[in-house]
């Protein structure tokens, strides 16, 4: 079972503080329009479930939820969501991954590097740091931790990894992800959020982890940046 980390939560203290706010209800919406293009169906539209799951665990509200899937089904005049990837290096030249979702990539794209500029960190060229990095299932679940017989069940229904800190992710094959989800559910856990992540395959220790840290928040306030992976041990 891995360990904890302190990114995480730090990053979940700021979510319950942001569900308040229209920081995190901006993202999630995003987040909604973008899987919603493959069509507004929740039972057809796995990408969708996820999206919307995400956004109810956060007690986002139903119509700001029914919105976004009409955005992203073409069922409004609003833009389309796009999803960009860039890699990036942060303080000790530490690897990152930043995931966008956006309207407007030269306005997203011009924030990133500001942001990344202020607080010690640069972009990097495509590939520069994917290759330290492999794309993974991530399902969270309701409870804070689980006893030895559970770690087992959850191993069984397609579990590679068990992460605990302060709460319960599990880490599956990324082509596996759905079926694990629907198979851990039928074990009896409550499941409050599925999506795909990059892990990195080693990590790294700093010095002074609190500039990344920094960076890290800085990025997390920006309404266009949805997820930001990076491989040190915070």
């Amino acid at each position: 079972m891995s360990g904890h980390s302190k990114w995480s939560t730090i990053k979940r203290a700021k979510e319950a503080k942001d569900a308040k706010r229209s920081n995190l209800f901006t993202k999630l919406s995003k987040n909604i329009s973008l899987a919603a293009r493959d069509g507004a169906d929740l039972d057809t539209n796995f990408k969708l479930r996820m999206a919307v799951d995400k956004a109810k665990a956060m007690s986002m509200p139903k119509d700001n939820i029914e919105r976004a899937i009409k955005r992203g089904s073409g069922q409004t005049d609003e833009g389309q969501i796009e999803s960009l990837i860039y890699e990036a290096y942060g303080p000790e030249g530490v690897a990152m991954i930043v995931e966008i979702l956006t309207d407007n990539k030269n306005r997203s794209i011009s924030n990133l590097k500001h942001i990344l500029s202020k607080y010690n960190g640069s972009l990097g060229s495509s590939g520069s740091v994917m290759w330290m990095f492999e794309p993974k299932g991530e399902i969270v679940l309701t409870k804070e931790k689980i006893s030895e017989a559970e770690e087992l069940k959850l191993i069984e229904a397609g579990a590679e990894d068990i992460v605990s800190d302060e709460e319960v992710k599990i880490i599956t094959n990324i082509d596996d992800l759905q079926k694990a989800k629907e198979e851990i559910s039928k074990a009896g856990f409550e499941v409050k959020s599925s999506e795909m992540i990059y892990l990195a395959k080693d990590r790294v220790d700093l010095k002074e982890e609190e500039k990344l840290i920094n960076l890290l928040d800085a990025l997390d306030d920006d309404d266009d940046i949805n997820n930001i992976y990076t491989n040190a041990n915070i």
